[in-house]
């Protein structure tokens, strides 16, 4: 065995790694802050059942208008059961939403319904001032 103490001058055919390695673990962590944490999707509105009777008075006054499917005629609108022609649809909006602080409103189209009819009720309420409106599907059954 023989050991060598530094003793002749020349020039050393090694790589040193240590700075790459530096370098490589600066990039790591510049580009991990870069890369967004969470994607941005869909802002999506589910209507969620009242968990107590304060909440029973808040979802009475959930708002929802239903584009209905007529055969061989154009489509019916309700809102909240009370029926309303299109043309009314606007105005009707804007009185209910003039005093309300949060305004949500939820769609629902029947199944054989065009979706551009069911745009048209959306493009309305934005018009009416409607921050937030959710679309209603109807419940799958389980097993079917």
């Amino acid at each position: 065995m023989s050991m060598t103490t530094g003793g002749g001058g020349g020039y050393s055919s090694d790589i040193n790694v240590t700075p790459m390695i530096d370098i490589l673990l600066v990039l790591l962590i510049i580009f991990m802050v870069i890369v967004p944490v969470t994607p941005k999707g869909l802002d999506a509105l589910v209507p969620q059942p009242p968990k107590d009777q304060k909440q029973q008075q808040q979802t009475d006054r959930t708002i929802v208008v239903q584009v209905l499917h007529r055969p061989g005629a154009a489509p019916a609108y309700k809102i909240n059961e009370t029926d309303v022609l299109k043309g009314e649809l606007l105005p009707r909006l804007q009185d209910i939403y003039a005093n309300r602080a949060e305004r949500i409103m939820f769609v629902r189209g029947d199944d054989d319904v065009n979706f551009a009819s069911v745009a048209e009720v959306i493009d309305i309420g934005r018009a009416a001032g409607v921050d937030h409106i959710g679309l209603m599907t109807p419940k799958i059954m389980a097993g079917q």
